[in-house]
């Protein structure tokens, strides 16, 4: 018995489109606002933390939450170790926490900024208007970043607050 196959089926199949200029990119996300956090741990070499806007509420239940941290940060090595976290909302008039843990090559812990650690020997900011104590459930490869899943075991929040927000390159408040 003899098989035909199709002739599209021998035919390799085509690359896959390589996708917008990074520039492109950019341009278009900064079109779109974000709340802005700053997520901490501390892996047993000491506390580290950055600046997110990539934060995302993922599931009801179980709550879970998840944010992006590129591969190349002085803090992933830490975040792909540590089993705990904790997300900080940040208020409208916080920007500079923002900025410090923006920062490459500070210590971010340095004064001024005001911390303690949680029963659990995680990094807390003090002042911030929530926090979220999150448990890594699941860290998903995402071309030059990591897509970490948590699941979120306590929060803590300060509500009245308006959030700090980050548009178009800059900080902004509702």
């Amino acid at each position: 018995m003899t098989v035909t196959v199709p002739s599209y089926a021998a035919q390799a199949p085509a690359p896959a489109p390589a996708g917008i200029a990074p520039d492109r990119f950019r341009k278009a996300f900064r079109q779109y606002p974000a709340g802005v956090v700053v997520i901490t741990t501390d892996a047993g070499r000491g506390p580290v933390g950055f600046t997110a806007t990539s934060l995302t509420s993922l599931s009801l239940d179980p709550p879970l939450i998840s944010f992006g941290i590129g591969t190349t940060t002085s803090s992933w090595p830490h975040f792909e170790q540590a089993r705990t976290a904790v997300v900080h909302f940040l208020g409208a008039e916080q920007q500079p926490l923002a900025t410090t843990f923006a920062t490459s090559g500070v210590d971010r812990f340095a004064e001024p900024t005001r911390w303690h650690r949680l029963p659990g020997g995680e990094p807390a900011l003090d002042g911030v208007a929530g926090r979220l104590r999150v448990e890594t459930e699941q860290i998903v490869p995402a071309g030059d970043h990591r897509i970490v899943i948590a699941r979120v075991v306590d929060a803590w929040l300060d509500e009245g607050r308006s959030p700090l927000l980050f548009h178009d390159g800059g900080y902004h408040s509702l």
